[in-house]
């Protein structure tokens, strides 16, 4: 009798959406671009969670994109993401408020923003953002 096929179980998304395929990983892993700003918000956090710098690159909009992302500092862990609210801010603006937990050095940090996004061309982008005084 032939063993029994393993089957490998699906990665979960870190952003906590489902599993990582059917989640964000369309999105960092293919050109599919995210439908809204939430979308693109929830494949962020979990390109910073992956450390594909790449994404967070190509979905920054060209106005406020940095030359370069510093690599993750050494141990960082992230532990979690909340979206909390949604708003258009116009025909192709948007404004996602979300809260993004992780851990370095045995401290716990929480990073509490309200992120900025435009469409341009039928494709979303991270635009900027305010800092809650309260994050860290």
């Amino acid at each position: 009798m032939p063993a029994p096929t393993l089957r490998a179980e699906p990665s979960p998304c870190p952003c906590g959406g489902g599993t990582y395929a059917r989640c964000c990983g369309r999105y960092i892993d293919t050109p599919l671009a995210a439908p809204d700003a939430p979308a693109l918000m929830r494949s962020r956090y979990s390109a910073f969670v992956l450390d594909r710098r790449d994404h967070l690159l190509a979905t920054w909009h060209a106005s406020t994109r940095p030359a370069a992302i510093e690599p993750p500092a050494p141990g960082l862990r992230w532990l979690g993401l909340e979206v909390r609210r949604h708003r258009d801010t116009g025909p192709d603006a948007a404004e996602v408020e979300f809260v993004a937990r992780s851990k370095l050095a045995g401290r716990a940090h929480r990073l509490h923003e309200r992120s900025r996004f435009i469409r341009e061309a039928g494709r979303w982008f991270y635009v900027d953002g305010n800092l809650d005084p309260a994050s860290g």
